[in-house]
């Protein structure tokens, strides 16, 4: 019995490891980093508290499609047109440029790893030209086996690089979270607050992206996940995705805050800060292997960008029937998710060839836009998990509801605050 729920558990894990990847990228790598850079110890608290008042949101999507073997994103077509219609808004109006700024840093990166003189767009260019070949002939398996190990390897890297900056004797005085908040208690200071919540630790839209992932590793193992297994893969992903923006957090707090050393809004200089702050804490002989370990983290968060928005506008014109049913048509099915990825890759290219040499307003209006989305989608997940068509035995028990509407009523009061900081 025990065998049969281990090696079920070990079917079912992989999509909240997607999960993780996608969210250690630009919210871990930039966000993280710059908060603890630029305020201390001041934001620690703030992005532990958008980590557990997201928590529920993010994990009604391999609910739901453990409970009903269907996508969020059907989940959305039954609560009616208008539930399909605000999701499909919502991705189409903000997935281009999250595209582009995901690319930007693993472009960024990859310029400093090989010493490449290219200008932002070639090199961008190059890394979405990878995304696309290892999507199209690796598919599914490939994706997944590529993220295990890399984030393994950055797991690791990171902490170690965290344990050697405490030994670095910090300056505690200046980490004082008083300190850091009266810088927090500006203009700029709180439009970077609600960037940074924006997607800390990822954007709900990955939701939806995770329960078509656990659709994908279904078909893949040829085993259909029960919902405990579901969730005990995604709060794997999850716990992980939460302890790496902590570290990154304190290694920019620990070792770069008070230097008087502002993070370049360059993408590739911004980069080069990035290794730097590794090497500073472990030392220069770990700075080629820090460099290629970021390189591939934020490569495989592309990569599963890339991935996941052909999934879901696929996914979108099958369930809003707009398209032949997947089953009798195998090869228009990939030929959508092709097409729509090609487009994709389009859209992002011109962003960053108009957009990105201002990198990190770029990610912080990335971010800010998907934060102001985030109630809608908070809304949507919870009405789907507690609509009738959600198995009674499967829905969310009442303390985690409760938590999913303190932390719907956390986003919009947020939403509320930001839109009267603008007005006034």
């Amino acid at each position: 019995m025990m065998k049969g729920r281990t090696s079920g558990l070990l079917a079912a894990l992989g999509p909240g490891l997607l999960m993780a990847g996608a969210a250690v990228g630009v919210s871990h790598l930039v966000q993280s980093t710059r908060a603890g850079a630029e305020y201390g110890l001041a934001l620690l608290g703030v992005v532990l508290v958008a980590c557990i008042l997201k928590y529920p949101f993010l994990e009604f999507g391999p609910r739901y499609a453990a409970a009903t073997g269907q996508s969020l994103i059907s989940g959305y077509r039954r609560l009616g047109d208008w539930a399909l219609g605000l999701f499909t808004l919502i991705t189409l109006g903000t997935m281009f440029i999250i595209q582009a700024s995901v690319t930007l840093v693993t472009a960024g990166l990859a310029g400093m790893v090989f010493g490449l003189d290219w200008n932002l767009t070639q090199l961008s260019f190059a890394v979405l030209v990878g995304c696309i070949v290892i999507l199209t002939i690796g598919r599914y398996q490939g994706l997944d086996l590529i993220m295990k190990v890399i984030m393994a390897a950055l797991a690791v890297s990171t902490l170690a690089a965290v344990v050697f900056a405490f030994g670095g004797e910090p300056n505690w005085d200046a980490l004082h979270p008083t300190f850091g908040w009266e810088a927090v208690w500006t203009a700029a200071g709180f439009a970077f607050v609600l960037a940074l919540l924006g997607w800390m630790p990822i954007p709900l839209d990955v939701a939806a992206w995770h329960s078509l992932w656990s659709l994908e590793r279904a078909e893949q193992t040829g085993h259909r996940p029960s919902v405990e297994h579901a969730i005990t893969d995604f709060r794997i992903g999850y716990f992980g995705a939460t302890v790496l923006a902590v570290l990154f957090l304190l290694l920019g707090a620990l070792v770069m805050h008070g230097s008087g050393n502002a993070l370049p809004e360059s993408a590739v200089a911004f980069s080069a800060s990035l290794v730097d702050l590794y090497a500073v804490s472990l030392g220069e002989w770990a700075r080629p292997i820090i460099a290629v370990a970021a390189l591939t983290t934020m490569f495989s968060t592309t990569l599963a960008v890339t991935d996941a928005y052909p999934r879901v506008v696929r996914a979108l014109i099958e369930i809003s029937g707009a398209a032949d049913d997947k089953d009798e048509a195998p090869n228009m099915h990939r030929g959508r998710y092709i097409t729509v990825l090609l487009l994709v890759t389009i859209g992002a290219m011109i962003i960053i060839h108009y957009f990105g040499d201002h990198f990190t307003r770029l990610i912080d209006f990335a971010t800010t836009v998907s934060f102001l989305a985030a109630p809608l989608l908070a809304w949507l997940n919870i009405r789907v998990v507690t609509s009738e068509h959600m198995p009674v035995e499967h829905r969310p028990g009442p303390r985690l509801m409760l938590l999913a509407w303190s932390g719907f009523a956390f986003l919009v009061i947020f939403c509320l605050i930001w839109a009267g900081w603008r007005i006034f």
